[in-house]
């Protein structure tokens, strides 16, 4: 049999259940909140590299790092690169003017193009360009080494150098992205 209880005492015992399934329930969001934040910033696959002071963060299968006020996204980070020895100016060189591209590899010059023009905005426009004496094929402006100009072609051994304002990437074609990279590496103070 079932023992009687008085009106006032079930309102009590059904209170008394509603509060404490209120408090669990808050306790349980509030923690799975604070862990998923602390999760999402600490394991969730997110890799950080620091180098020279810099830190680069890896998303989306880019390495992004803040350099000034611009931020940059490589698909290496300065570590799975080579240095550069030679000079090449600096990133200052290229604000607020053109930038012309001569590629023999689309995706070593999106790399460079992204950088400097669509990501954020240093250079006033970039566009493809022929160097004088050389054979182009297509209908692009002739250039000089007085302009800002970068020239992207393939061949057997590895070397970014600067002649005047003209920067030649050259490599196999599987590196020259990484060139490309270690090049705004080189430009941006980070090596």
């Amino acid at each position: 049999m079932r023992r009687l209880i008085s009106r006032a005492e079930e309102e009590k015992k059904k209170r008394r259940n509603q509060i404490l399934v209120g408090v669990v329930l808050i306790f349980v969001m509030f923690f799975s909140v604070i862990g998923y934040s602390l999760g999402n910033f600490q394991t969730s696959g997110t890799a950080i590299v620091n180098y020279n002071g810099f830190k680069f963060t890896q998303e989306s299968n880019l390495w992004k790092v803040n350099v000034g006020s611009f931020q940059f996204s490589f698909k290496y980070n300065p570590n799975q690169v080579g240095k550069i020895s030679s000079t090449l100016n600096l990133l200052s060189n290229y604000q607020d003017k053109p930038l012309y591209f001569s590629s023999e590899n689309s995706e070593a010059e999106s790399e460079i193009y992204n950088n400097l023009f669509v990501q954020n905005k240093i250079v006033q426009r970039a566009q493809p360009a022929c160097l004088s004496g050389e054979k182009c094929s297509g209908n692009y402006p002739i250039k000089t080494c007085d302009d800002n100009f970068i020239i992207i072609k393939e061949g057997n051994s590895s070397n970014v150098r600067q002649d005047k304002n003209c920067v030649f990437i050259e490599g196999k074609t599987e590196d020259l992205v990484s060139l490309s990279d270690s090049f705004l590496f080189k430009i941006t103070g980070i090596q």
